[in-house]
């Protein structure tokens, strides 16, 4: 797998246009700090950590519904493994004027483009998420 980051983030729209109530993907801790940022702005219910059928580790996510719309209403991975993409504090995106989400990753750990901000940090965009 050559972009662990998109692939979560693909099983996790395709479980919330389907309707499922939780998804499973293989663990890893960068997946888990995402899932963090995730949770804590209220994207997700949360995640644990568990044993998959074949024996590996793996997070098992449990999604958020609001009135049966899922509470992601789009995710899209901004900085891929053949085009990175990193930016200073100042130019880190607001996505839909603040209402969304970027997640970026910093020397100070995975965090929000809020929390960024209020760090006075760069680092690695991530994803956006709305």
């Amino acid at each position: 797998m050559n972009d662990p980051i998109g692939d979560m983030l693909t099983r996790i729209r395709n479980a919330g246009m389907r309707g499922k109530s939780t998804v499973t993907c293989p663990a890893s801790k960068l997946r888990a700090w995402v899932l963090d940022v995730l949770a804590d702005e209220g994207y997700i219910r949360g995640y644990e950590k568990v044993t998959g059928a074949d024996g590996h580790p793996a997070l098992e996510i449990g999604l958020k519904y609001y009135e049966g719309a899922p509470a992601i209403r789009e995710m899209k991975r901004v900085s891929k493994p053949g085009r990175r993409v990193y930016m200073g504090v100042k130019d880190i995106p607001q996505v839909r004027q603040g209402l969304g989400v970027s997640i970026v990753s910093t020397p100070q750990g995975v965090m929000s483009d809020a929390a960024a901000r209020a760090a006075n940090v760069g680092g690695e965009v991530l994803c956006t998420v709305f």
